[in-house]
């Protein structure tokens, strides 16, 4: 497992997390994520898969627009992935909803505790989260699942926001090295891992600050490729989520 070395930091939580959440918290920051356009290219993309659909869907109404946060602001655990899947979350509106990759997370969060049920089918199923909140690298799908350098800096704003809000996080769980990458620099941006070398993405990677702030998770990303090929388990992801749930439920 990953630590981060010892460094000038501030000496509690509270020091190197905003105070303050932005008026109107999760509801106002979903808000303004739903109404994004900062990157022509994703939604274009987006937009034109919710109009052409997949045959498996022709009849149902995609989302098209970019995904906002899933759970509630104040959740120990929050996951966070690479982008909505084009026809999962750019169709259901709920992240990793609707597609294999969100069947396998759903049911390792029911199985941790994290979710009401074990499938997330669309947005107004019924599912709920349980002190989790999960959200995105990225907010809209891209095409071919690659995203360019200034799409993932245009959504680092949203994340700033969610730091602020999600202000009872205990948990990061970074699925991906992307996601990995991205969170580190999240941590740094609020005054935590300052100091020494990023400690390298792996599955079931961990690191934690001296001075406080969440612990940061890691774990391979839950896409077919992985789950198909066995790369990732159920057990593999059980074993972080329950490490997930050690932490985030401790007194």
């Amino acid at each position: 497992m990953s630590k981060s070395r010892k460094g000038s930091l501030k000496p509690i939580r509270q020091s190197v997390r905003q105070p303050n959440p932005p008026r109107g918290g999760l509801a106002a920051l979903n808000r303004l994520v739903v109404a994004c356009e900062r990157c022509p290219r994703l939604r274009q993309h987006c937009e034109r898969v919710a109009r052409e659909k997949r045959r498996a869907y022709a009849e149902h109404d995609y989302w098209g627009r970019p995904v906002p946060t899933s759970g509630n602001a104040r959740a120990r655990l929050w996951v966070l992935g690479l982008a909505p899947a084009a026809h999962g979350a750019n169709r259901t509106g709920r992240m990793f909803t609707g597609d294999r990759s969100g069947d396998f997370l759903y049911a390792a969060l029911h199985r941790a505790g994290f979710a009401s049920s074990p499938r997330s089918v669309e947005r107004r199923d019924g599912t709920q989260l349980i002190d989790c909140a999960i959200s995105a690298v990225a907010r809209c799908a891209p095409p071919a699942n690659q995203l360019t350098r200034a799409e993932v800096a245009r959504c680092r704003p949203f994340l700033d926001t969610e730091w602020a809000v999600l202000q009872r996080t205990k948990v990061v769980l970074a699925l991906g090295g992307l996601a990995w990458r991205e969170a580190l620099s999240l941590f740094r941006r609020h005054g935590l891992l300052t100091s020494g070398p990023l400690p390298p993405f792996g599955h079931a990677a961990e690191c934690s600050d001296p001075a406080g702030g969440p612990l940061l998770l890691g774990s391979y990303h839950v896409s077919q490729q992985n789950t198909f090929t066995g790369r990732l388990t159920p057990e593999m992801l059980d074993s972080v989520l329950n490490r997930a749930a050690e932490i985030a439920r401790a007194m």
